[in-house]
């Protein structure tokens, strides 16, 4: 599709994500993807044909990174925010996508009202980094549910996810590091067993910040704690790795 005023209200633009032709509809206004979804989308590894879906999909990057890197799946997104949900089904229009992902304006906590049981394998999440009562509410209502859990909790999200998983399934999800404890207590019990790992630094002196977490369904323990990826030389200058991930130079805005 050529025509992209036909697709856009006032105040949004289309950013070419430099990355399989694909384009993305934003609003300066609403939430902007940010590394952290380059990131997850590149953790989570779709398989051929996977049946996916993504909890929270927001402006519908998750989603569009995934068929990038294998486009043989198929994916439904659930998005809350009517206005979010909304732009994210233009977006898939704008790419000639709106069949192979299929955008759901519904609240996540109701999935089992509109997707089947055991019927996806792999659920994608890249969640609200911060509970409701942890930190100052955002004057925006669509930035408050994109980074605070004022729509959901954690626990909704797996529970969602333990749903729409059959047995041996994938869930991906992207958290603040500080929070790994609550997180592997909340994903076992859901069923939700975490199997890898994998550590987010700014750069190699500092902390880890962020972590990628792999939970399969109804599988044995056992977790696989994968070398921490670093996003910044000492110099400042973005690592080999980060360059491979990005695979051509897409903008993101910083992580939240």
């Amino acid at each position: 599709m050529n025509d992209w005023n036909d697709l856009l209200l006032p105040g949004e633009r289309v950013d070419d994500l430099q990355f399989m032709n694909l384009r993305i509809i934003q609003s300066p206004d609403a939430f902007r993807f940010g590394m952290d979804a380059v990131l997850l989308a590149d953790f989570a590894k779709p398989r051929p044909h996977s049946r996916v879906c993504d909890l929270g999909t927001g402006t519908g990057i998750l989603p569009l990174l995934l068929y990038g890197r294998e486009n043989t799946i198929t994916c439904d997104a659930v998005e809350i925010q009517p206005d979010a949900a909304e732009r994210a089904q233009r977006t898939m229009r704008l790419n000639g996508l709106e069949r192979v992902i299929t955008v759901h304006p519904r609240d996540l906590r109701e999935t089992r009202a509109f997707l089947p049981h055991a019927a996806f394998d792999l659920v994608i999440c890249n969640p609200p980094y911060s509970p409701s009562a942890a930190s100052l509410p955002s004057p925006s209502a669509a930035l408050r549910t994109a980074r605070q859990e004022s729509e959901c909790t954690l626990d909704d999200i797996c529970a969602a996810a333990a749903w729409l998983l059959h047995d041996r399934a994938r869930f991906s999800l992207m958290l603040p590091s500080p929070r790994l404890t609550e997180a592997f207590e909340t994903l076992r019990s859901r069923r939700l067993e975490p199997k890898r790992l994998r550590l987010v630094h700014a750069n190699a002196a500092r902390p880890a910040r962020l972590a990628l977490i792999e939970a399969m369904l109804n599988v044995h323990p056992g977790l696989n704690i994968e070398p921490p990826l670093i996003v910044q030389n000492s110099d400042g200058s973005e690592t080999e790795e980060l360059r491979s991930i990005y695979h051509l130079p897409i903008q993101p805005s910083p992580p939240r």
